[in-house]
C-alpha cells in the first residue's frame, strides 16, 4: 500500500509502498478514504514533544474510511461500516481513568499516528473498541478534521463548564478556533473571538461570534472587561504565550481558563490573582469515545462545518511548509481515493 512515511525527524516524509496491516485480536482493517492534517503531525514529524514517536512513523490521526477486514473476534463492526482512527487510539481499560470515564488520561494509552502507524496511507488498522462510529450518509473529508481539531474543542468547552447564555472567550480563529466558535454558538454560548488578524475577524463574525477583536490593534482584556465584564471562560487554541495570558486575564471572579494550545514556553500563572479570584485553570486534550460521538452528531447534523482544503497525499511536505509558515486557513484534508 502506498503511505507517507517519516524515517528521521525534521525531514521530509517519503511517499513509498509499505506493507498492509496484519490484523491481530480485536483489531479492524480500514480503507482510508480522507485523513485530516494536524499540527500535531508536524510535531510528530519533526520530533519536538519529549515523548518522542515511533520511528519509522506514518502519521495521520483524522483517518476516515471503510471497513474491509474484520477479526474473528469482532462482532461490534462490520465490513462496509465507515468509521474513524483518532488520536486516543487504545487505552487499557483497567486504569481508574479508564474506569472513570477519563480515558484520555490512561497512561497506557496509544496514540494514532504517533506511537502507531496512522492514517496517511491507503490502509490503516485499529482496534475496533476504539474506532469512531460514523454515519454512512457523512461526507468522510468534512468529519476528519473533527476526530482531533473538533472533538478537541468541544471536549474544552465542556469542561469549561460555561452555561448557555454565558460568554465564552476563545483565543485563536485558526484550524481549531474557528470550529470551537461554532461548536460554542451550537451550545448556546455566547462568544468573543480573539484573533490577530483582521482576515480572521471577519471569518469569526460570519461564524457567528458576538464580538471578534483583532488583538493588534486593541487590547482584547481590556475590551472584554469593559463590554461584558469579563467571560465565564476563555479557551485558549493558540500557540503563543501572550495569547494564554491574555485569556487568563480575561475569566472574571470564579471563571475558567482551559488551555488547549500548545506553545513551546512556560505559562507564568498569578497566584495571588487565581486564589482570590477564584479562577480555575484546567489542561483539556482531545476527547474520550462519548464526547467523540456527541462531536460528530453536532457536525453529521450541520452544526458545525470546518473550513476545508482537500489535497493528495503525495503533497504532504507541501502541506507541512505551508503550515509552518502559517499559510493554512481551516484545515487541510488529504484524499487518497
Amino acid at each position: 500500500m502506498k503511505a507517507a512515511v517519516v524515517n528521521e525527524f525534521k525531514k521530509s516524509l517519503e511517499i513509498k509502498e509499505v506493507e498492509k496491516p496484519t490484523l491481530e485480536s480485536g483489531e479492524v482493517l480500514v480503507k482510508i478514504e480522507a485523513c485530516g492534517v494536524c499540527h500535531t503531525d508536524l510535531h510528530a514529524a519533526h520530533g519536538d514533544w519529549p515523548v518522542k514517536p515511533k520511528l519509522p512513523l506514518i502519521p495521520g490521526h483524522e483517518g476516515v474510511g471503510i471497513v474491509v477486514e474484520v477479526a474473528n473476534d469482532v462482532s461490534s463492526i462490520k465490513v462496509g461500516d465507515r468509521v474513524g482512527i483518532p488520536w486516543l487510539y487504545s487505552a487499557c481499560g483497567e486504569c481508574e481513568y479508564c474506569l472513570s470515564g477519563q480515558e484520555t488520561l490512561c497512561e497506557d494509552q496509544l496514540n494514532g499516528g504517533y506511537s502507531v502507524d496512522g492514517g496517511y496511507a491507503e490502509y490503516c488498522k485499529a482496534p475496533a473498541d476504539y474506532v469512531a462510529r460514523i454515519p454512512k450518509e457523512a461526507d468522510p473529508v468534512q468529519i476528519a478534521p473533527i476526530l482531533c481539531a473538533g472533538v478537541t474543542t468541544y471536549k474544552a468547552l465542556k469542561v469549561s463548564g460555561a452555561k448557555p447564555g454565558e460568554w465564552v472567550a476563545i483565543y485563536g480563529i485558526g484550524g481549531l478556533g474557528h470550529i470551537a466558535l461554532q461548536y460554542a454558538k451550537a451550545m448556546g454560548l455566547n462568544v468573543v473571538a480573539v484573533d490577530i488578524s483582521d482576515d480572521k475577524s471577519k471569518l469569526a463574525l460570519e461564524l457567528g461570534a458576538d464580538i471578534a477583536i483583532n488583538g493588534l490593534k486593541e487590547d482584547p482584556v481590556a475590551t472584554i472587561k469593559e463590554k461584558v465584564g469579563g467571560v465565564h471562560a476563555a479557551v485558549s487554541v493558540a500557540v503563543s504565550k501572550k495569547a494564554f495570558e491574555q485569556a487568563y486575564q480575561s475569566v472574571k471572579r470564579g471563571g475558567t481558563l482551559v488551555v488547549v494550545g500548545l506553545p513551546n514556553d512556560e505559562l507564568p500563572i498569578p497566584i495571588f490573582d487565581t486564589v482570590l479570584n477564584g479562577v480555575t485553570v484546567k489542561g483539556s486534550i482531545v476527547g474520550t469515545r462519548k464526547d467523540m460521538q456527541e462531536a460528530i452528531d453536532f457536525a453529521v447534523r450541520g452544526k458545525v462545518r470546518a473550513m476545508i482544503e482537500t489535497t493528495e497525499l503525495e503533497n504532504i511536505n507541501e502541506v507541512f511548509k505551508r503550515m509552518e509558515e502559517g499559510k493554512i486557513n481551516g484545515r487541510i484534508v488529504l484524499t487518497l481515493e
